[in-house]
């Protein structure tokens, strides 16, 4: 489906099921480089279990039209102008990686507006590896290829996923490289340079849960331990096995905690 924010299309998915304002709604945010077809088995679980979901791309992602936002709190702002114009004025928040620091930042700037926060792959302060960033500010498509395979585990590297025939290395890869080298670029500098996360995590109102990659490299499990020990509540759970595409490389047992964290029966 499609928005419209300050004159610019917002592509968003709803699973497959529509929006229906009668239902509490779940909003998911991609990470860096990438768009909203990272979410695709949560967003179908959910619409069919109690929520009206808006998997969103951020602006200059995907099918979202409009300049990339320079900052995590720019994003944010977006974020709750979305909800808005959704039809919702509260939603739950599910963010992975720069888009964790999207989400957090939108629930410390309106916390009355905010349900549930839930935190993939995220860590704070969240830095970029100079070498990362480098490359991805020159456009090169190294980037892509780093980025992919430090988010992915070793096993994922050769198989491993559940559906037969998913080769989760290319398939990152194809989806990267249909965005803008710009917007990554953007992307990385925005979680590089973000340092409210800490001070965010303590204006949270709502309840809060924190997915960990037991094999997340990107943002290591101890990264998240500063963001944990900021909230005034917070779960963490420890996904086995999972690297930072915590969605991708174990789908099921991401949607089985945040199942659990929303009372989905």
């Amino acid at each position: 489906m499609h928005l419209e924010v300050d004159g610019a299309k917002v592509a968003a998915s709803t699973g497959g099921a529509g929006l229906d304002r009668s239902r509490p709604l779940l909003a998911l945010v991609h990470g860096a480089g990438m768009d909203h077809t990272v979410w695709a088995p949560l967003a179908r679980f959910f619409a069919r279990h109690g929520w009206s979901v808006l998997a969103v791309d951020l602006p200059g992602h995907g099918g979202s039209a409009g300049d990339v936002a320079a900052s995590v709190d720019d994003h944010a702002r977006w974020l709750h102008q979305v909800v808005a114009t959704a039809g919702w004025d509260r939603a739950a928040l599910v963010g992975h990686s720069l888009g964790s620091l999207i989400a957090l930042r939108a629930a410390a700037l309106d916390p009355g507006h905010v349900s549930h926060l839930v935190l993939v792959g995220t860590a704070a302060p969240m830095p970029v590896h100079p070498e990362l960033l480098a490359t991805a500010c020159a456009g090169d498509r190294r980037a892509v290829e780093l980025v992919v395979s430090w988010s992915l585990t070793r096993p994922d590297h050769i198989g491993g996923h559940p559906t037969p025939g998913m080769w989760m290395t290319g398939a990152g890869m194809r989806l990267m490289e249909r965005i803008d080298p710009k917007a990554l670029a953007a992307d990385l500098a925005a979680c590089n340079e973000h340092t409210s996360a800490i001070a965010d995590a303590a204006a949270v109102r709502c309840a809060v849960l924190v997915v960990i990659g037991e094999h997340d490299r990107m943002t290591p499990p101890a990264a998240a331990g500063p963001l944990l020990a900021a909230f005034p509540q917070a779960t963490a759970v420890v996904i086995p096995g999972a690297g930072h595409f915590a969605m991708v490389d174990r789908s099921d047992a991401l949607i089985d905690s945040i199942a659990s964290f929303l009372e989905v029966v």
